[in-house]
């Protein structure tokens, strides 16, 4: 099955072809993993899209006996999964099996080759087969038609493409620099945030409004003793149940009366920032109840009592995405234990990252009795209208390291509901806590819109690059000239070429045959 990139008019002097015509196709294969190393002992070693640059691929991997050699200036084509991006080879490389290496003939420029795929990468990224891995064959690549233009215009074309493209990369380079810029910004409205620094203003304005460290001390005091109440309430309702059931199963067990709420030691928190008068440090333990979730086994595996529960994957920097919920048995009197409310803060205990450790998020109880897994730690603050304003401190202690300086652990990396426990949150008034939300909320949603459009306005770059590729290689990106040699004598050169490489290596094997004999 051929694929044909020709347009129904080509420009004079064009000529309609297919890859082999032109161009020598090597496809990649994998060699011992016995001969790489790191040491630079033989040629680079590509395997895929993986080592690409934006026109080198990037050196990790040597090879002391390569299979399949791309020359230097070949086009090196992925034709596994992705299928279709390229770079070029810098210098004689070893390739693997997740890319093949297209050679030029006759004079054909490096880059002009380069950018004629470029043009079809769009096409050709969705032509991939197999179950496994999508991939596409030689004989695919070999199929592929072209309109292949005069040699000389193909030296305007990609001097043109190049100019071109080097407007497009400065905008491109502006664009994403002011993206980070806004990730820096992003972090230091955070900082601001929860030093105290955004609200200055206000707090001089509203002072009516604020707490003193006594009061919210009492007020976080007021709702842990409710909180426990509520709790032993539970409890003796769940005992009752299972004294009516016939004792089946473990008993309830009590809720533990929750630790003391006190302040920080003036020892344990010399060493973090200066907080504004009102405010104070307090323990994650102090402002609400820390808990581990359930740890899944074999023998919990949904039965009697198949109940839906999160885990670490289901919370992303985005929120919680529920599209991939398991489930697993939860007791009756587990169930009480480890069932979600509206409002709790959950947190990723572990990942193979010690940098995705601690990622925040809130549950607005969107499954009805669901519970979480030990790779999550829930955080269940006893003042209820705190947790908006935990959950964007949570966020701060994340993107910022501090989550990842805690966590620890040889392989996975644990954040622990111990160490969780013992980490230092600045605390202030409930009216400042709500205009820290407010304001963060009006910044990160101005943030997200300045983003968006950034976004866009790369997509139409992008779009723009294809379009000036697409018209470059049909004929209308630069003027044809009359006097230009015609493709046709360039393919017919080429052939010839060939042909006489081949008679050259036929004399020397029969000469050499002759002289064994």
């Amino acid at each position: 099955m051929t694929t044909d990139f020709v347009s129904t008019m080509i420009p004079n002097g064009w000529q309609q072809c297919v890859l082999p015509d032109f161009a020598h196709i090597v496809m990649g294969q994998s060699p011992p993993s016995t001969t790489y190393n790191r040491s630079g002992d033989g040629l680079p070693f590509f395997q895929g899209k993986a080592e690409f640059g934006d026109l080198y691929p990037t050196v990790n991997i040597y090879c002391s006996q390569p299979n399949k050699i791309a020359k230097q200036g070949a086009t090196l084509l992925s034709v596994r999964a992705p299928v279709g991006p390229t770079n070029l080879a810098q210098q004689d490389c070893c390739i693997g099996r997740g890319l093949a290496a297209i050679h030029s003939c006759g004079g054909i420029a490096p880059k002009f080759l380069l950018y004629l795929f470029r043009s079809i990468e769009p096409e050709i990224s969705g032509k991939g087969t197999g179950s496994t891995f999508k991939a596409i064959t030689k004989g695919f690549v070999e199929d592929l038609h072209f309109g292949l233009p005069p040699l000389n215009e193909q030296r305007r074309i990609v001097a043109k493409i190049e100019e071109l493209f080097s407007e497009l990369d400065k905008g491109t380079e502006s664009l994403k620099a002011a993206r980070a810029k806004l990730n820096i910004y992003r972090q230091a409205v955070l900082k601001h945030a929860f030093e105290g620094k955004l609200t200055a203003q206000w707090r001089e304005e509203n002072k009516d409004k604020l707490e003193t460290p006594e009061q919210l001390l009492a007020r976080i005091k007021q709702e842990r003793e409710a909180r426990y109440e509520q709790q032993l309430q539970e409890w003796k309702a769940a005992v009752k149940e299972w004294e009516e059931s016939g004792k089946s199963g473990k008993r309830p067990a009590r809720s533990r009366m929750p630790k003391p709420v006190s302040t920080m030691a003036e020892e344990e928190i010399s060493h973090l920032e200066s907080l504004p008068s009102g405010w104070l440090w307090l323990t994650a333990e102090s402002v609400g109840i820390v808990q581990l979730g359930r740890q899944r086994s074999p023998k919990n595996r949904s039965k009697d009592y198949p109940t839906k529960y999160i885990r670490a994957a289901n919370i992303t920097e985005q929120g919680l995405d529920l599209d991939d919920v398991l489930d697993m048995d939860f007791l009756p009197h587990e169930l009480s234990a480890y069932r979600l409310e509206k409002g709790d803060l959950v947190l990723s205990e572990a990942s193979g990252s010690a940098a995705q450790v601690g990622k925040p998020a809130i549950w607005d109880d969107q499954i009805p009795n669901c519970c979480f897994q030990n790779t999550v730690i829930r955080h269940q603050p006893y003042c209820r209208d705190y947790a908006v304003y935990l959950l964007w401190l949570y966020r701060f202690l994340y993107v910022s390291g501090k989550f990842a300086q805690v966590a620890g652990g040889v392989g996975i990396n644990h954040l622990s509901a111990f160490k969780f426990a013992q980490i230092a949150l600045p605390l202030c008034s409930l009216a400042e806590q709500q205009e820290i939300v407010r304001l963060l909320e009006e910044r990160f949603a101005a943030i997200e819109q300045q983003e968006r459009e950034i976004d866009s306005a790369l997509n139409q770059a992008e779009m723009l690059r294809q379009s000036i590729l697409k018209k470059a290689f049909t004929g209308q990106l630069v003027p044809q000239d009359p006097r230009d040699e015609p493709a046709s004598v360039l393919l017919e050169r080429i052939k010839a070429e060939r042909e006489k490489a081949a008679q050259n290596n036929h004399s020397k094997k029969t000469r050499k045959k002759k002289t064994t004999a």
